[in-house]
């Protein structure tokens, strides 16, 4: 009975604190439409490799879109991060050109938007230290991405991993960014920051706080499912590439398994392949996938994936174009990281020093 209770509590304090962090979301981004010179937004990826449709329906276009706004945007490539649960970085520097070149494409000015790597801005990773010291062993044990994470993995969890929720602390903070635009699953990291940001500033910044507590930006996006049904994912080889070319995805698509039942119908618990590839297609043609099904209706599993093929390559072939323009300039790529990993250093030192200052360490 008493564990009953106690489980009890801990969902009952899992709910309020969504809906806390649901209500400043809203919030924020009512005060964000408002004046968006106001937010500074950090988000980012792990090189771990191609970007894919699940990326660009679930971050990407969000991120152009707050660049638009006027939102003061940064973008990490979370180089070190590989290897929180990966013992390699074989492709790494490939994979990191190639996310620069699909942000590009999609949209992203590095005018506008701060691109940068972990491993150039080395101020930043500096901050690692103090915050350590901010958070409890039990707190990081706590956190369930990191156990997600960790049991996905099939690792041993590693110092990197345990402390990868203060690592993204830094990520965030070092730029003072105020929003950061996530699924709420990924919550729990923005929490442990809101405390870490809160603890420093207590204990070190009263009079003069040197950090923002950030808002989280709850996605809206539905989760993408890949061609298997299951989730969009590289590690699952079900991803459209964002710069996979038009037979390399018509290949992909008519490989992809259905079902026996030839009427095509949106069914996710009972026909997940199925609806998979109409869910695609909705997303691409901003259409129903109901309304998908129901045309394509008895035509079968056949004119269901040409359809989702003829979609999916006229929805693409902008980025492509874009793409390969860029990647006949790969010098302009390394440039453009370059400025940004320049960039990021002069604001993670300037960071830095307000908190050697904050600490009483500026000797």
């Amino acid at each position: 009975m008493a564990e009953e209770q106690q489980l009890t509590a801990a969902g009952n304090e899992i709910s309020a604190s969504f809906l806390a962090a649901r209500r400043r979301s809203e919030n924020t981004m009512a005060a964000l439409e408002k004046d968006p010179s106001k937010f500074t937004m950090l988000t980012g990826d792990r090189p771990t490799g191609r970007l894919h449709l699940g990326h660009y329906f679930g971050s990407i276009r969000e991120r152009v879109a707050m660049q638009n706004r006027g939102v003061n945007t940064n973008i990490i490539i979370a180089d070190y991060q590989v290897i929180t649960d990966r013992d390699t970085t074989e492709h790494i520097q490939d994979n990191v050109l190639n996310l620069v070149l699909d942000y590009l494409a999609a949209g992203i000015d590095p005018e506008r938007t701060m691109i940068f790597t972990h491993s150039a801005v080395p101020q930043e990773n500096q901050l690692m230290l103090p915050f350590l010291s901010l958070v409890t062993e039990a707190e990081l044990h706590r956190n369930p991405t990191v156990k997600a994470e960790m049991e996905a993995s099939g690792h041993a969890l590693t110092g990197l991993l345990l402390t990868y929720p203060v690592h993204q602390a830094c990520d965030i903070l070092f730029c003072k960014a105020n929003v950061v635009p996530i699924g709420k699953d990924n919550l729990p990291h923005i929490e442990i920051t809101r405390t870490i940001a809160r603890r420093f500033n207590e204990r070190y910044a009263k009079k003069n706080p040197v950090f923002p507590e950030p808002a989280a930006i709850l996605s809206e996006a539905a989760e993408i499912p890949g061609l298997d049904g299951r989730k969009m994912s590289k590690s699952y080889g079900n991803s459209i590439m964002l710069g996979a070319t038009a037979e390399e995805t018509a290949k992909l698509i008519r490989k992809s398994k259905t079902d026996g039942e030839r009427r095509i119908t949106f069914d996710p618990m009972n026909r997940p392949e199925v609806s998979a590839l109409l869910t695609t297609a909705g997303l691409v043609t901003d259409r129903n996938p109901e309304d998908i099904a129901a045309e394509i209706g008895d035509a079968g599993a056949g004119a269901l994936k040409q359809y989702v093929t003829q979609s999916v390559n006229e929805f693409l072939a902008p980025h492509r174009e874009r793409r390969a323009e860029l990647a006949q300039d790969m010098d302009t790529i390394r440039d453009i990281l370059h400025d940004g990993n320049k960039r990021a250093r002069e604001i993670a030192e300037q960071t830095l020093d307000e908190v050697r200052e904050a600490m009483g360490m500026k000797y």
